[in-house]
């Protein structure tokens, strides 16, 4: 376990001859081992390693939902995840992806618009037997 990442992280985004796109993955490899980090020292690493054009490839991690900006707040998931308790698991997958709850809240047509505004809505007279 790295007890301070940004002691090791530096020297990477400090070197010049490492690729900005090696050091956008190195600040993002930072961000997801510390569950995000504050908006300034965001803007300090942007800057000191002079990637300010690449800079959304950091930020757009958020639509994600990555924390890449850190609040002190605990903060409720945006989409509510479904017990799976129950369910009978592969002893090596234990976690269950986000995706897989909306997908099956996209199947049984309970999206909601306001979070998905472009999903279709199924036809009234659809019985689950095709696609539409």
């Amino acid at each position: 376990k790295v007890k301070d990442s940004m002691r090791v992280l530096l020297p990477v985004l400090l070197n010049k001859s490492h690729d900005s796109y090696d050091k956008i993955r190195a600040i993002l490899l930072y961000i997801f081992s510390t569950n995000g980090t504050t908006q300034e020292n965001l803007e300090k690493l942007i800057q000191n390693v002079q990637i300010e054009s690449d800079s959304d490839m950091i930020r757009n991690w958020k639509y994600l939902d990555v924390p890449v900006i850190s609040s002190f707040a605990v903060q409720q998931p945006k989409y509510p995840r479904r017990d799976r308790s129950s369910e009978e698991t592969f002893q090596l997958s234990r976690w269950t992806p986000v995706i897989k709850d909306v997908m099956e809240d996209a199947i049984e047509n309970k999206l909601d618009s306001k979070d998905w505004p472009y999903a279709s809505r199924c036809p009234p007279t659809w019985n689950g037997s095709g696609a539409v």
